[in-house]
């Protein structure tokens, strides 16, 4: 029972980070219908501002909000440089652009600072752990099930009282009626990605956290968990997405643990079938959109 419970935490960790990666998707998605594949790379640039704050001597308490704050403001740029322009392109033009700026992004990454891994300064608090109730809980996964737990209520508080947030909600249900209703569409779409942005930096915050590394690929593998994490939850469902990310988390860790030594080699093929039956018995995702309902047929 400790080992489960043990388990259950462990999983709650990751799919925190998955279901902040694959919101910060579901958030883009819902508006634009656009799968950003440069996701990811937001990631790393709040990876690296990490690692330059250290570098400098920066507390890591300070080093956290600039992260967010560079990963925010990285993703507006990338809205209005390479998807503003395009954005009456078709959604392959939009996604083979989103491939585009990721792969640029990342040999700037390999080219201006390092091919290799870099090491991140971490406050000595985060490597070490705590004993709760007979459960030894490390206390950067700690940290990671708190910021996510945070997060998710800041975010649902936002898109549910705050004037920007119900923008896009409304523009997430009907994108031209609330065109029509005054939405500027500029503000709403920019303000999408500094969402998505801030929720990919603080994962990479949380990520980077139990890795004490930054390397120019850090955010491709995160990034395409999310994306399976938001399909299984229900593409462009909000809710769909921390629950994908959740039970994506929960999947791989239990795999992880309880997988006989023989077959731990098997172990991602073993989860994508195990997404691939849920899908199964829910094609539309755990928590569907309301205007994505695809039928079986």
């Amino acid at each position: 029972m400790d080992i489960a419970l043990q388990q259950i935490l462990n999983a709650a960790a990751l799919g925190g980070i998955y279901a902040l990666l694959a919101l910060g998707l579901a958030v883009v998605f819902s508006i634009m219908g656009l799968i950003n594949f440069a996701h990811g790379e937001l990631m790393t640039i709040a990876g690296y501002v990490l690692m330059f704050c250290g570098i400098a001597g920066i507390p890591f308490a300070l080093g956290v909000p600039l992260a967010i704050v560079a990963a925010a403001l990285s993703a507006m740029a990338m809205e209005r440089i390479a998807f503003r322009p395009l954005r009456n392109a078709s959604g392959a033009t939009l996604l083979v652009t989103s491939f585009a700026v990721a792969m640029i992004l990342q040999v700037l990454f390999q080219n201006l600072i390092s091919a290799r891994s870099q090491p991140v300064i971490l406050p000595a608090l985060l490597g070490q752990s705590v004993t709760v109730f007979g459960l030894v809980i490390g206390v950067n996964k700690i940290f990671a099930i708190i910021a996510t737990l945070v997060m998710l209520v800041a975010l649902e508080a936002f898109m549910s009282r705050q004037r920007h947030g119900i923008a896009m909600r409304a523009a997430a249900e009907d994108f031209a009626i609330a065109r029509l209703m005054g939405i500027r569409a500029n503000t709403v779409i920019s303000g999408a990605f500094a969402l998505s942005g801030m929720l990919a930096g603080v994962a990479a915050v949380l990520w980077v956290s139990q890795r004490a590394s930054v390397d120019p690929l850090m955010g491709f593998t995160p990034v395409l968990k999310a994306f399976i994490a938001a399909i299984l939850g229900g593409l462009g469902s909000l809710r769909g997405a921390v629950a994908g990310g959740f039970v994506l988390g929960l999947i791989e860790v239990f795999l992880a643990a309880f997988l006989p030594a023989s077959w731990q080699e098997f172990r991602e093929p073993i989860g994508l079938a195990l997404v691939v039956a849920l899908l199964i018995l829910r094609p539309n995702g755990l928590i569907p959109a309301a205007t994505l309902q695809a039928q079986k047929v």
